[in-house]
């Protein structure tokens, strides 16, 4: 198998390594975000169900100082809230400070993520290049051969140049996955942020009355 993917690349031409290159590129992002997306959501969980129970017992003090401690996004949202708490005159005010960090938040979470769907495009782009060059100097050397060796040339010529889009195919279709999952998992994490500001919102407002 593998022997035959590597005559298959060498067959391809020049534009086969840029390809690769792009692979390679996309998966190092992939794994990159995965690992960063994941590692996030896990900080979160452990940060949420450290505090709410603090949150729901009315423990302020020790609520605030370990969202403060907390390098997790949620507990940097919390400490917001909580900061904003003091002063609000309104559950509104102390939603808006929340939420403001939940949008600082989002550029990181969704960082590098939409490059994968650039990538794959490049690729299949870079293909069909690769196709039509091929293509191009596959009739100009027929041009110039023995008619009875043209259809022969012409043939092999074709399946060649043909690699390059094929490789292109190959390689786009799983950095078009890779960002879909990406982006799936981006979003349920945004939505989990803003559910539990929700319920930070709610549990505030049972411990201070608004004028």
């Amino acid at each position: 198998m593998l022997n035959i993917f590597i005559s298959f690349f060498q067959s391809g031409g020049p534009f086969m390594y840029p390809i690769l290159g792009v692979l390679a590129i996309g998966l190092a992002i992939t794994i990159e975000r995965y690992i960063s997306l994941s590692s996030s959501k896990t900080k979160n969980r452990k940060s949420l169900n450290e505090l709410m129970p603090m949150l729901q017992k009315g423990e302020m003090r020790g609520v605030y100082e370990a969202a403060a401690e907390s390098n997790a996004t949620i507990g940097k949202i919390l400490s917001q809230g909580l900061e904003r708490f003091k002063t609000a005159k309104s559950r509104d005010d102390i939603e808006s400070a929340m939420e403001e960090t939940i949008m600082e938040a989002i550029p990181r979470l969704e960082k590098r993520t939409h490059y994968l769907a650039m990538f794959a495009n490049i690729a299949t782009l870079l293909g069909l290049l690769g196709t039509i060059i091929g293509l191009i100097k596959a009739f100009t050397a027929v041009a110039q051969v023995d008619a009875s060796l043209k259809a022969e040339i012409l043939s092999t010529s074709i399946s060649v140049a043909m690699n390059t889009t094929a490789f292109g195919l190959i390689v786009a279709i799983p950095l078009l996955f890779f960002y879909t999952v990406l982006q799936t998992k981006t979003t349920e994490m945004i939505d989990s942020l803003e559910m539990a500001t929700m319920k930070f919102a709610n549990l505030l407002t049972q411990f201070k009355k608004f004028d």
